[in-house]
C-alpha cells in the first residue's frame, strides 16, 4: 500500500490537462531555434499584451511585497458591467472560477452535464469533486441544447456551456441559449463560459450579464487571457447572484489573483485602442486562414473566436510534420476529434507560415 493509492479513485482516474506545447519545449525536442518557431496552439493574442497593461504591471512591481487587494479591479468591473461588487468573483484565470463552481456545487453522488467537444476543464473540474460526468453528443460539433436539457438528472447540479465553444468555435444564438437557461431547474447552476466573448461580431452579442437578474442560477465567466493578452498573468472573473458568489468566495483561496495581474487587468479594461486593434487583426487573420484552408481543400468548422478548427485527416501525423517545420498547433484527440487540428489566429506572417507548412504536411 502506497500513499498515492490512498487518493480517492476519482482523483486517480483524472487525466491531467494537456496545454499547448510551449515554444521552449519544441526547441529542445527538435533542436530548432526558439525565434524560428511559430506557436498557434493556445489561443493567445498575437499582438501581445495591452501597452497600458504593460505599463501598469511595471509600475506595480514596487508593491509586490504586499498582499494583493482585489477592490480596485472589482470596482472597475462593477462600473464596466453595471453589477454590484457582491456579484463578482475574481479568479486566477477563469479556469479558477470554473473550479470554484465545481467545489461549491458538486460532490460524490452529484452530476454535471456538458457537450462532448467542450472545454476539457469541465470534466476535469467535475471529476476532481467525485461527481459524475454526463457528456452529451454534439450537434455539428457544438452544443445540442435539447439533448443537454434531456440529459439532466435529479442529481445534476451543474451544466457547463462555452459560447463560443472551445475547441470547435461553434456559437449558440443567444435567443436559444436564454430559452435553455429558462428551462433548467433553478437548483441547477448553468455556467456560461464566455472566454471568447470579446471576439464576437457586435451583431451577435447579447447582454448576458443582465440575465443574472432573471436567472439566479446563472454564472457567467470571462477572462483577461484572450483578447486582453494577459494569459501569463492569470486573471479572470465570474458573475453570479450574490448568494451564489458568496459560496464561491467561501471556497476561493485568499489572494488568488496577484498584484501584477490585478494592475494589468485594470489597465487593460480601458485600453480601447488595443482591444479594437486586436479585434480587427483577428477578423483579418481568420479570413486569411479560412481562405488558405479552402485552397488546400481542408474543411473547417464554422464558428467564432480567435481560432479555427479544421479537418486534417491523420491529424497526429500532420501535427508531427508541422512541429518538425517549427509550427505548433493544437491536436484534438483528447477532445474525441482525432482527425482535427485547431489553429490560433496569429499575425499575417504567422498565418502564412502556418499555411505554407500545412501545405507541405498534408
Amino acid at each position: 500500500m502506497t500513499l498515492a493509492s490512498q487518493a480517492p479513485a476519482y482523483v486517480r482516474a483524472i487525466s491531467p490537462y494537456l496545454p499547448g506545447k510551449p515554444i521552449t519545449a519544441l526547441a529542445r525536442e527538435m533542436g530548432i531555434a526558439e525565434d524560428s518557431i511559430v506557436k498557434l496552439a493556445s489561443n493567445e493574442n498575437p499582438l501581445g499584451m495591452s501597452p497600458k497593461a504593460q505599463a501598469a504591471v511595471s509600475d506595480a512591481l514596487n508593491g509586490v511585497h504586499r498582499y494583493p487587494d482585489q477592490f480596485d479591479l472589482t470596482q472597475a468591473l462593477c462600473e464596466r458591467l453595471g453589477v454590484a461588487a457582491e456579484c463578482i468573483v475574481l479568479g486566477n484565470g477563469s479556469n479558477d472560477v470554473l473550479d470554484l463552481v465545481a467545489r461549491a456545487f458538486l460532490a460524490p453522488g452529484r452530476s454535471a452535464v456538458f457537450s462532448r467537444h467542450a472545454f476539457a476543464v469541465y470534466p476535469l473540474a467535475t471529476m476532481a469533486t467525485g461527481a459524475e460526468c454526463l457528456p452529451v453528443a454534439a450537434r455539428d460539433f457544438g452544443h445540442d441544447l435539447v439533448a443537454m436539457r434531456a440529459a439532466l438528472r435529479p442529481d445534476t447540479r451543474v451544466v457547463w456551456i462555452a459560447n463560443p465553444n472551445n475547441p470547435t468555435g461553434t456559437f449558440l444564438p443567444y435567443a436559444e441559449l436564454k430559452a435553455f437557461v429558462a428551462a433548467v431547474p433553478p437548483h441547477v447552476a448553468v455556467v456560461l463560459d464566455e472566454a471568447y466573448n470579446e471576439y464576437l461580431e457586435p451583431a451577435l452579442r447579447a447582454d448576458t450579464v443582465a440575465w443574472l437578474q432573471e436567472f439566479p442560477n446563472l454564472i457567467v465567466t470571462r477572462t483577461f487571457s484572450k483578447i486582453y493578452g494577459l494569459a501569463g498573468l492569470r486573471v479572470g472573473y465570474g458573475l453570479a447572484a450574490p448568494a451564489v458568489a458568496d459560496l464561491l468566495h467561501r471556497v476561493r483561496q485568499p489572494f488568488n489573483v496577484g498584484n501584477l495581474a490585478l494592475a494589468g487587468a485594470i489597465a487593460a479594461l480601458d485600453d480601447h485602442a488595443f482591444l479594437a486593434d486586436s479585434f480587427v487583426a483577428n477578423r483579418h487573420g481568420r479570413a486569411q486562414i479560412i481562405a488558405g484552408l479552402k485552397r488546400l481543400g481542408r474543411a473547417h468548422i464554422a464558428g467564432e473566436g480567435n481560432f479555427v478548427t479544421f479537418h486534417a485527416g491523420d491529424a497526429a501525423a500532420v501535427n508531427q510534420k508541422l512541429l518538425k517545420l517549427g509550427v505548433i498547433v493544437r491536436p484534438l484527440a483528447n477532445y474525441a476529434m482525432p482527425e482535427h487540428l485547431r489553429v490560433t489566429i496569429g499575425l499575417e506572417a504567422e498565418n502564412r507560415r502556418f499555411l505554407d507548412a500545412l501545405a507541405q504536411s498534408l
